[in-house]
């Protein structure tokens, strides 16, 4: 996928999946969800990390990561890095 398309729908969908597959419930997401309530690590966020990635090329790095709090602080990162 071209990075100048990731919308913040897009970009949230892939999170959401991303998110799913390592453990929390659909029903349990969503923006304000901190990473701590859904007991998601640093290694879980690696891995979320590798498939945003995949989608639209941005690159998040340890302090990136260290850094978001939220499911939706992740969201803006990237649309963010994918202007």
């Amino acid at each position: 996928m071209s990075t100048d398309t990731a919308t913040p729908e897009q970009v949230e969908k892939v999170v959401y999946d991303a998110l799913v597959e390592i453990g929390p419930e659909r029903d349990q997401l969503h923006r304000d969800a901190t990473f701590e309530e859904l007991d998601v690590d640093s290694l879980d966020l690696a891995e979320v990390s590798q498939v945003v990635e995949e989608h639209f090329g941005v690159q998040l790095k340890g302090d990136d990561v260290s850094q978001i709090r939220t499911v939706g602080d992740a969201v803006d990162l990237v649309v963010n890095r994918a202007k």
